[in-house]
């Protein structure tokens, strides 16, 4: 089922019900919508909440650059979203969506590869796409 955005006004009372931290961000976990795997977690402020509600494309807010980031802007894997759901607290928010190709920087499918182990932490899973063909078409 394809994602449906609400209105304008619908999405300003939503956002508004948001209890965003003392940094005006929320915790935003991404899962893949019909497999359930979870693939990463990000933060979201109000402006990027708002336009992963508008627009259908899951876009975050980025600490180390204090921007927006719109998921795929430079590797071209894109989160597609099919829904969205805050948590019982209205202080996490649960974006399920369509992962378009790795969703980890590192080029695995999800960012949770480290397994804690009795041995100690393993990786579970090995890179699908090396980072710099990931990142390819940012240096062009």
């Amino acid at each position: 089922m394809a994602y449906i955005p609400p209105d304008t006004a619908t999405r300003t009372r939503m956002i508004e019900q948001v209890r965003f931290n003392d940094a005006g961000l929320i915790t935003a976990v991404a899962q893949q919508h019909d497999t359930g795997e979870v693939l990463m977690l990000a933060w979201m402020n109000a402006d990027a909440l708002e336009e992963t509600l508008r627009t259908g494309r899951v876009c975050y807010f980025s600490r180390s650059r204090g921007t927006l980031w719109r998921k795929g802007e430079t590797s071209g894997q894109v989160q597609t979203l099919m829904d969205a759901r805050l948590d019982c607290d209205r202080d996490a928010v649960l974006v399920l969506v369509d992962q378009k190709g790795v969703a980890c920087h590192t080029g695995r499918r999800s960012c949770f590869f480290n397994a804690m182990r009795p041995q100690g932490l393993v990786e579970i899973s090995q890179p699908l796409i090396g980072a710099d063909e990931l990142y390819k078409h940012k240096h062009d």
